[in-house]
């Protein structure tokens, strides 16, 4: 499923018109953004969990040459599905 493809399902199930789920669409990922980018965390209970984790510095391979890297530590979004979610989908 794609943008335009949620957008519309929002629409058809909230009763909204497309412009206006694409607009609450775009605020919830702005919302999202903004407080992962400083380092809340966001829990719909029953869906899903998502927080920002340190990804320590630590040693790689490049694949093509077998030569050892060092890939850099950086922060990344962890994503945990709630209960009712992997409920839903088994």
């Amino acid at each position: 499923m794609n943008k335009k493809e949620l957008v519309e399902a929002m629409a058809s199930k909230s009763e909204l018109t497309i412009a206006q789920a694409n607009k609450a669409l775009d605020a919830f990922v702005d919302v999202v953004t903004e407080a992962l980018k400083a380092g809340d965390s966001l829990q719909l209970v029953g869906f899903m969990t998502l927080k920002v984790a340190d990804r320590p510095e630590r040693m790689g391979r490049n694949p093509a040459t077998g030569e050892s890297i060092t890939i850099p530590a950086k922060r990344v979004v962890k994503f945990k599905a709630g209960k009712g979610l992997e409920s839903a989908i088994e």
